[in-house]
């Protein structure tokens, strides 16, 4: 597929999945917007995007503060005139039980995660919707099917993301506008780089972030809802989502029992 003459935006663009996809993009000669709040990183992101002679523009933002975004859309959009895909990559977690974390750091995971998604959503729907083209991208989680113990802000995050996504998707149909979530098992990522991460299980099913990325750039031309990567992990959100009060109990306990053991 060639993107050239298209405009992709991705926020959390800095490392990880963001990163990854970025690389992506601008091999199929995409115009890359990079997306963050570490300006250091995002160029060097640029400055190895700049081997595939895709045109990038650099906006230090935090999702998380609405002001910033809708400044950055507004960079992005004088820059450019449009928007073809958005790309809500940008998300963090802490594991802990919610019982021993901080308020403070649950209202955050939710400000970045779920806030900044909505966020960049509603500063770029518009020109899409004018445009009568475009499609956005959610990057979430398999945990946004299933609450894992310990991490409940996170969950909670994705949960929302999937929710809000399946909504907007109906609200899309006949526009010309899509959306898609991403999601993902563990990837290894720096996303497990925060502190709280010491005391998590060591679990060995983990994607790289290119094998994800691959996916975020089939999302961004797919009708479906919800892209789960790898795809035999639909089977369990399938069987948890029929069967629940059988398959609860068993994801709780391996869970637990994993948690046990550190």
């Amino acid at each position: 597929m060639d993107y050239s003459g298209k405009v992709v935006v991705i926020t959390g663009a800095s490392s990880g999945i963001g990163r990854e996809s970025a690389v992506k993009f601008a091999k199929l000669h995409a115009s890359v917007v990079l997306v963050s709040r570490n300006k250091d990183k995002l160029e060097q992101v640029a400055k190895e995007l700049s081997e595939y002679r895709s045109e990038v523009l650099v906006c230090v933002c935090d999702v998380s503060q609405k002001d910033q975004v809708a400044q950055m859309s507004k960079q992005v959009l004088e820059k450019f005139g449009t928007v073809d895909i958005l790309v809500n990559n940008a998300g963090f977690g802490i594991y802990g039980n919610f019982n021993d974390v901080k308020i403070e750091e649950t209202e955050s995971q939710m400000s970045t995660n779920y806030l900044g998604m909505t966020y960049c959503t509603k500063a770029f729907l518009p020109k899409m919707m004018e445009q009568k083209s475009g499609h956005i991208v959610n990057v979430a989680s398999v945990a946004a099917s299933f609450g894992i113990p310990a991490m409940s802000g996170y969950c909670a995050s994705k949960f929302a993301m999937l929710g809000f996504s399946e909504s907007l998707y109906h609200e899309l149909k006949g526009s010309g506008v899509g959306i898609t979530v991403v999601s993902p098992i563990m990837v290894r990522t720096g996303f497990f780089d925060n502190d709280s991460f010491d005391k998590m299980p060591k679990y060995t099913a983990a994607l790289s972030a290119a094998t994800v990325a691959r996916a975020v750039v089939k999302a961004a031309s797919s009708p479906r809802l919800e892209i789960v990567t790898p795809q035999v992990v639909r089977i369990a959100i399938w069987f948890k989502q029929t069967l629940p009060y059988l398959i609860n109990p068993i994801v709780g306990g391996i869970f637990r029992r994993s948690k046990a053991k550190t």
